[in-house]
């Protein structure tokens, strides 16, 4: 079995996610880990699949007769465990350029990003558009959890960072 990273999407229906556990399962597959929204009508997924060698060929042709389905694949690689992970809950004033300013800080201290899902929104009580981010990070070194609460507190006074419970 090997493993492979695919990344699926198709205009959302009901349906969807049944049609491509069934291609997985009828051609021996094993669905390790994914990541699957509903974005603008728009399906995205993510899957870590473990498929038997000989089979791949077929399941990504199986996938690809999928109506309205796009694709790519890539056989996985294992990658090295971080030394710890977290993960923030982020909300601040939307503006351009916050989240290249987010990662280019997370970055800046050799942190990885494993984890990213944001949205936007407006404040109900006032109508101020709210960026809202949950950012699952890898750190290397311990030194590097207050080091990126300082880095990223210095974006502005409107951003609340707060830590959550993570696993490891």
């Amino acid at each position: 079995m090997i493993r492979y990273l695919i990344t699926l999407q198709a205009p959302d229906r009901k349906g969807l996610v049944e049609q491509i556990a069934h291609a997985v399962s009828r051609h021996g597959g094993n669905w390790l880990d994914s990541e699957l929204r509903h974005i603008h009508g728009i399906f995205a997924a993510i899957l870590l699949l473990e498929v038997p060698s000989q089979r791949i060929d077929e399941l990504i042709e199986a996938l690809e007769c999928i109506d309205g389905l796009n694709l790519t694949y890539a056989k996985a690689t294992f990658a090295l465990t971080p030394l710890k992970r977290l993960s923030y809950h982020v909300v601040a004033y939307d503006r351009p350029g916050l989240v290249l300013d987010i990662s280019n800080r997370i970055t800046a201290l050799g942190i990885n990003i494993e984890q990213f899902s944001s949205r936007f929104e407006s404040a109900g009580h006032t109508g101020i558009a709210l960026f809202r981010a949950t950012i699952g990070l890898g750190l290397t070194d311990s030194a590097q959890e207050e080091q990126l609460m300082l880095s990223l507190y210095a974006l502005g006074d409107d951003l609340v960072l707060d830590k959550l419970t993570r696993d490891h």
